[in-house]
């Protein structure tokens, strides 16, 4: 088993209203240092939640919203950050509400993701969703968001859609499809 480098010392080199970048000098087992930056949480650490919410046996919610980070409007599955108090499922059920309309009877867990465990702190943990039901709740989106749907049989041209990127989405769709297949619930 690898040993885990030594953090000699830790700094906040740079912070805005949503990022910290730290600096951490590391050594490693073989005596090399060097420094990486990494983006970190704000401190309040409730984490975030991603909901693959099922329609049918077949077919997922997804929401159009603008992103900033690619300067589009893309398509991916609903997700947002976790309130304090807010446990994992109660979460995923608000925003499923908020940002698509529906909530769900029954939610599961299914899995942790990074996006870039290299260079970020942050993790999602995914929601399965099911049973669904109509009921919308006022989020702090600034604007409604689009809801369209995928079938779990075209998830190959999902990938090629030019509206949707984001990989986390699309493994966890993946994930799901695979758990529903494994419980007889989708037939692929």
């Amino acid at each position: 088993m690898r040993q885990k480098p030594t953090v000699l010392a830790r700094e906040i080199v740079a912070s805005s209203r949503l990022f910290r970048v730290e600096e951490v000098q590391l050594r490693f087992s073989n005596g090399v240092e060097r420094a990486y930056e990494r983006l970190v949480g704000r401190g309040n650490g409730h984490g975030a939640v991603m909901i693959v919410a099922m329609l049918d046996a077949e077919h997922a919610v997804l929401v159009e919203e603008y992103c900033g980070g690619t300067d589009e409007y893309e398509l991916s599955l609903p997700k947002g950050l976790i309130e304090p108090g807010e446990d994992v499922l109660a979460a995923a059920n608000r925003e499923l509400k908020e940002e698509a309309g529906f909530g769900a009877h029954n939610l599961e867990h299914l899995t942790e993701l990074s996006l870039s465990p290299g260079y970020m702190s942050q993790k999602i943990q995914v929601v399965l969703a099911t049973d669904l039901y109509e009921e919308r709740l006022e989020g702090d989106e600034p604007e409604p968001m689009g809801v369209d749907k995928v079938n779990l049989r075209e998830l190959a041209n999902l990938a090629q859609h030019p509206k949707f990127s984001e990989g986390r989405a699309l493994a966890a769709l993946y994930l799901a499809r695979d758990l529903l297949t494994q419980r007889g619930v989708f037939q692929s």
